[in-house]
């Protein structure tokens, strides 16, 4: 079988698309993979190290700016939606799948709706509370509409169409254990160890919240682990050795993007992070404590709907932006931190969302519209 996927833009719509990949190459062994991604984005670097192909189409976003600026973008972005989608076009009838995936990202479009064209089935699968404008756009044509939570079913014209598989993770999660991920790591048991990683892409806000924050800590009172982002590192390291030259002696250390996520996560005691579905459903998948500062730069305030049903579960706590200082998040750390009986039953709850099964549900509509087309 042949199966070609398309996803880009986060880690968020990349990291479930590998997952389902690997586990659709486990259940048909022989099978192929490839993937469509959009040129100059990260999935052009993260997919290759997964091992698997991709190519590029050229496309761009719609912005929701009113400026003449924002006006000529989309003109742009009409323009490289026809064109990519005739790339995609060419791939596809190259390739010949027997499928179509697509796992969120503007990319989605012109590569789904390529596919819609050649009678090729077509997948298209939704992480969060609120469905995007490409997932809309696309649900009224493809073949299967598969989402992350119960919820989201009310938010499609036809919710008899939508099948509710959970959002899968890297079967990498899986492979440690706390101990064995500390052993690896150099970390004893009795540290804490605190992880604060704000997407793929990094945050401007948090950032400067953890720049003002890490000179306020005590003396390796917990291991920090901060995760800038590519685009913000040089400028916070640069501030950073200006204000607190000694950081290192703090147990902090900064990085620019994780590679073994899935070690430093489960090492963890407590998550720093945004809300995307797709880091959700690894805290879940993992029974991890979170402390959710959701993005609010994100359509129709999707990751504080995310946050908020972590929230309620009582697997999280939510903070808003806007909401805290550098002083009173670092206190909010410490505050979760000793508390261990209320640390661990954050674990178990956030435990109790997870959908440990979900690449699994999603590789069995797959197979099973194969076998229909």
């Amino acid at each position: 079988m042949r199966f070609l996927f398309t996803c880009g833009g986060t880690a968020g719509h990349i990291n479930p698309a590998v997952a389902v990949a690997s586990a659709l190459q486990e259940r048909c062994p022989g099978s192929e993979v490839l993937f469509i991604g959009a040129e100059g984005k990260m999935e052009m670097e993260l997919v290759p190290k997964e091992g698997y192909e991709i190519r590029p189409v050229r496309i761009t976003n719609l912005s929701r700016g009113h400026s003449l600026s924002a006006i000529s973008h989309n003109i742009d972005t009409v323009r490289n939606v026809v064109r990519s989608t005739a790339e995609a076009r060419k791939i596809i009838r190259a390739f010949a799948p027997d499928v179509v995936i697509g796992t969120g990202g503007y990319v989605c479009f012109p590569v789904l709706t390529a596919a819609n064209e050649l009678h090729i089935p077509t997948v298209i699968h939704e992480s969060n509370a609120s469905p995007g404008l490409t997932t809309k756009l696309l649900s009224r044509n493809v073949n299967r509409i598969l989402v992350g939570l119960e919820g989201c079913r009310a938010a499609y014209s036809d919710p008899s169409r939508v099948e509710v598989t959970g959002t899968p993770v890297r079967s990498a999660f899986s492979r440690y254990t706390m101990a064995s991920a500390r052993e690896e790591l150099g970390l004893p048991m009795e540290e804490k160890l605190v992880l604060s990683v704000w997407g793929s892409l990094g945050a401007g806000y948090m950032n400067e919240t953890m720049l003002e924050m890490i000179p306020l800590l005590r003396r390796r009172e917990f291991r920090l682990i901060h995760v800038t982002g590519k685009q913000y590192h040089s400028a916070f390291m640069e501030k950073l050795i200006e204000r607190m030259p000694d950081y290192a002696d703090y147990g902090v250390e900064v990085v620019e993007y994780l590679h073994d996520m899935p070690r430093v996560m489960t090492a963890a005691d407590l998550i720093l992070c945004r809300a995307g579905a797709s880091t959700l459903s690894e805290l879940s998948f993992m029974g991890k404590p979170a402390l959710l500062v959701p993005s609010p730069n994100v359509t129709a305030n999707h990751q504080e709907k995310n946050a908020r049903l972590v929230e309620a579960s009582g697997g999280a706590k939510v903070l808003l932006e806007g909401e805290f200082t550098a002083q009173s998040f670092l206190n909010e750390i410490r505050t979760i931190l000793a508390d261990r009986n209320g640390l661990s039953t954050m674990a178990e709850k956030s435990a109790s969302l997870a959908f440990t099964d979900a690449c699994s549900r999603i590789c069995d509509s797959i197979l099973s519209l194969i076998s229909q087309a």
